[in-house]
């Protein structure tokens, strides 16, 4: 394997003092992680691979869906739609809807995001799937495919199943997905109240109405979950995600959540390392129709640490050697390998920016001869 070292991270890094970087702060929970959306990276965490009980948190995935539905056209935010006798005599939460008159989907996402109407989950999931059991399969086709590898689920709606179980670092992954893929709905998560039915439900994200840079996300309560919440917060340009499961109160879940945003906002920043698309090393290439390829990024690459730690950052560019054609595009053919101080941080897979085909006959001729003495 082939190393290249790079100094060019160190130009684009803030000068600024290192502040001494003090431990995360206790968490009254059983499981919790706090996350930048951006790097995607943990700033805090416990228990966070362990198996829990999503509760309400589940609307996130049935949200997803409608979302991605109304997104590409299946579903329009003014259709009307059938409340089924199985939606209205959905257990637990409601917006209170009326088998017999329609709702509109954009009344049915603010009454699944605001009040956490399982009767509104049901009508969605049957009018995108056809049936409730459809749609949990869509649920769990795409969280595998947003790589949520320890969720599994059992209903649209959260309530207790033995095997509808997930993770603080799933949940944190679709939560950054949501917000990510469909920041038009996600607005609907800042809403404070929503009027349905003659009856008036106030968002129970308590954030909401503590911190003004809090927009989201969601909460959840069951029994055997405990109070659950995901909130998330913008400060200076800069995104964080707290997922706090297990806590002993309504209270104790937004105080605690509000805890790790502070944490993660006070004591760590979000540096741009390289711009998408753009090259951050050019690799030799063989049997190809020209004899380099950039490797880099599709999109912009963030990285996160303790805050004014940036300068010490050191990057290095790790290819597999020799690299032959045909290449596509965001194929993987490199390693970015990040460390501070000689601590290694972590390792990022590097793309081919371009697409490259084989060459021809003399070429790959050419080059058979060039690596044969390589």
């Amino acid at each position: 394997m082939k190393v290249f070292l790079l100094s060019l991270v160190f130009l684009a890094l803030p000068a600024s003092a290192a502040l001494p970087l003090p431990p995360a702060p206790q968490v009254d929970a059983r499981a919790w992680l706090l996350i930048d959306t951006a790097s995607g990276l943990p700033l805090a965490e416990k228990n966070a691979d362990a198996a829990v009980e999503p509760a309400s948190l589940t609307k996130l995935m049935t949200a997803y869906l409608a979302f991605s539905a109304i997104k590409e056209g299946r579903l329009t935010l003014g259709q009307s739609l059938p409340v089924s006798q199985r939606a209205w005599k959905a257990e637990g939460s409601r917006m209170f809807l009326d088998p017999r008159k329609p709702a509109q989907v954009d009344d049915l996402l603010r009454g699944m995001i605001v009040q956490s109407g399982n009767d509104a989950c049901v009508v969605l999931a049957e009018a995108i799937a056809g049936s409730e059991e459809s749609f949990v399969v869509m649920m769990n086709e795409t969280a595998k495919n947003l790589g949520m590898t320890n969720t599994h689920f059992m209903d649209s709606t959260g309530l207790p199943q033995p095997k509808h179980l997930t993770t603080a670092r799933d949940l944190a992954r679709l939560t950054s997905a949501l917000i990510r893929t469909f920041p038009e709905f996600y607005k609907i998560y800042s809403t404070k109240s929503f009027r349905y039915n003659g009856i008036t439900q106030p968002n129970r994200n308590r954030l909401l109405f503590i911190d003004p840079t809090v927009d989201g996300v969601k909460t959840g309560h069951t029994e055997s979950a405990g109070y659950c919440l995901i909130a998330s917060a913008r400060r200076d340009q800069r995104r964080l995600v707290s997922v706090v499961l297990g806590a002993n109160s309504d209270n104790a879940r937004a105080m605690e959540s509000l805890k790790l945003l502070n944490y993660g906002f006070q004591f760590f920043e979000t540096v741009r390392l390289y711009p998408g698309n753009q090259a951050v090393s050019t690799l030799r290439l063989y049997k190809g129709g020209k004899s380099e390829i950039g490797a880099g990024f599709l999109a912009d690459f963030y990285i996160t640490v303790p805050r004014g730690s940036g300068r010490n950052i050191q990057a290095q560019v790790m290819s597999r050697q020799p690299l032959l054609a045909p290449l596509r595009r965001g194929e993987r053919i490199a390693t970015l390998r990040l460390s501070s101080n000689g601590v290694a941080l972590a390792d990022y897979p590097m793309v081919a920016l371009d697409s490259v085909p084989v060459a021809g006959l003399f070429g790959r001729t050419w080059d058979n001869l060039l690596l044969m003495f390589k």
